[in-house]
């Protein structure tokens, strides 16, 4: 034990006390969970992040399910075998811990209680003898107040500190005052490069680095993707075809031997059920939220995806189905509620010189898995699918839309929108913006391409000065080389999803 501590050993109940300990095995040389074999790129992005120490903390949001914690164990067993003394590792999983609910300053206190009698000495005088410790939080948001304790610690002590959180609002809004701490990691289902991973099929690393999105601006970039696209397009495609018939959540692919009746109610039980009846089931001040009204929201997302229906729309579905008198306020509240638990992404209008497009919000699904497993109903997106099901190929376009946008939010540091149609400008399914630059993206989710007709929208945000678009993006459904303007390039969907 250190000399040089001096802070009184902190109580906490017995049973708070039993499940810290549980949570830390690796305390008394027990071992961790059985872990999966196969590794999300999460688990090394985190390290990098780890050992760049741009920030003290790094934080990693996504929806529930995509495998946060096991990334997060992942991690932790990788710098025990690294050598890190295990009672230099606290982990604490925040969700529904009641013996935590008493606490007024829950991660201050357990971090005194761990400093007094697992570590036995401060985390500063471990970072001045050279041995840093770690502190893993997961799921942070259901502690109450977690932003300023979390400030005060770091603040206060050198440590580095892994969160993880499946609430975009309330992890945002930890952001401000944590400004300058943390570094944000956004964390997806899986790419189709993990897809393989789980099949135990080679689709190569992420195209994209991870060292920010200015490849994004670059025409050679894209060139080399679509080359890259080509070259492995045998498992390219085999992987996309798992991703059409399944979606991406970790789940459906670890278990591919199960059908998919079975892990469809899965997906609904532990996803969207546990964050309607749970995450969002008391909103401001303890007022309960409406289940059935958030359930029908989420039911309206999947049949609207990739698309931005009016609310005024919305809401009536809505009372037609819950025979209730529901308006277009409370729908978009609901909307945008669903949205802070990432289970669906909100893409805004496009805003130009501070001036924002009026419209309404674009909805992107974290995983079309969601909406086949909620609605009942599965179409397809493997582009041989859709031959022997073309009526199907008006929907599979909608959700093509939505996975793009799904992509693109967990690239960070782009700024996505998307431009409404107005005044005789036409609509631009993504515009993302990197420094000053702005890249048009278009969704024509097709086998034939018409290189004027498909185009025409592309050509017309690039013609506009005032944009600052070097060229512009077309997803298609294959491999074309149909658009021959050089100002335009065309990117299949399966190509695409690559770049993660």
């Amino acid at each position: 034990m250190a000399t040089g501590f001096v802070f009184p050993e902190m109580r906490l109940s017995d049973g708070l006390i039993r499940d810290l300990r549980r949570m830390n095995p690796w305390w008394e040389g027990a071992p961790l969970p059985v872990l999966p074999h196969t590794r999300r790129h999460l688990v090394s992005t985190i390290h990098r992040r780890l050992q760049l120490r741009l920030a003290p903390i790094v934080v990693v949001r996504g929806p529930r399910q995509i495998g946060k914690t096991i990334a997060q164990l992942q991690v932790l067993q990788d710098l025990l075998d690294a050598g890190v003394p295990p009672r230099h590792i606290l982990r604490v999983q925040c969700d529904e811990l009641s013996e935590i609910i008493p606490l007024s300053e829950p991660i201050l206190r357990i971090v005194d209680w761990y400093e007094g009698t697992i570590l036995g000495q401060t985390l500063n005088e471990a970072a001045h003898r050279e041995a840093p410790t770690y502190l893993f939080f997961d799921e942070i948001q259901n502690l109450k107040n977690w932003a300023p304790q979390i400030k005060f610690l770091t603040d206060t002590s050198t440590a580095s500190m892994l969160v993880t959180g499946s609430s975009a609002l309330r992890i945002e809004l930890g952001r401000d005052s944590l400004a300058g701490r943390m570094t944000t990691i956004e964390a997806g289902v899986l790419s189709l490069t993990e897809i393989g991973r789980f099949h135990q099929v080679d689709v190569d690393e992420p195209f994209l680095p991870d060292n920010g999105p200015e490849a994004f601006t670059r025409k050679e970039f894209w060139h080399e993707l679509v080359a890259h696209g080509v070259h492995r397009q045998e498992v390219r495609d085999q992987t996309f075809r798992w991703f059409s018939d399944r979606g991406g959540y970790p789940l459906v692919h670890q278990r591919a031997d199960v059908e998919w009746g079975y892990v469809a109610d899965q997906l609904n039980e532990t996803i969207i059920r546990r964050v309607i009846q749970h995450d969002l089931r008391v909103g401001e001040r303890g007022r309960k939220r409406d289940a059935p009204l958030l359930e029908e929201v989420f039911r309206l997302a999947c049949r609207y995806i990739g698309q931005s229906p009016g609310l005024t729309v919305l809401a009536r579905e809505a009372q037609r189905t819950l025979n209730a008198n529901v308006g277009p306020q409370r729908i978009n509240h609901y909307l945008r509620f669903l949205g802070d638990t990432l289970l669906l992404r909100l893409i805004e209008p496009l805003e130009i010189r501070l001036k924002r497009k009026r419209g309404n919000p674009k909805i992107c699904l974290a995983d079309h898995g969601l909406r086949a497993s909620w609605l009942q109903e599965i179409i397809p997106l493997a582009p041989d699918d859709l031959i022997q099901n073309p009526h199907l190929t008006p929907v599979a376009g909608h959700i093509a839309e939505s996975v793009v946008g799904a992509t693109l939010a967990t690239i960070p540091s782009l700024d996505i929108a998307y431009l409404p149609e107005r005044g005789g400008e036409p609509e631009i399914d993504f515009v993302v913006t990197v420094g000053t630059k702005r890249i048009p993206l278009e969704v024509k989710y097709q086998r034939r391409i018409d290189p004027l007709a498909d185009t025409e929208s592309l050509r017309t945000f690039i013609e506009k000065s005032v944009n600052n678009a070097p060229f512009g993006l077309l997803v298609t459904q294959v491999d074309t080389q149909a658009v021959t303007d050089p100002r335009i390039i065309t990117v299949p969907l399966s190509t695409f999803m690559m770049l993660r």
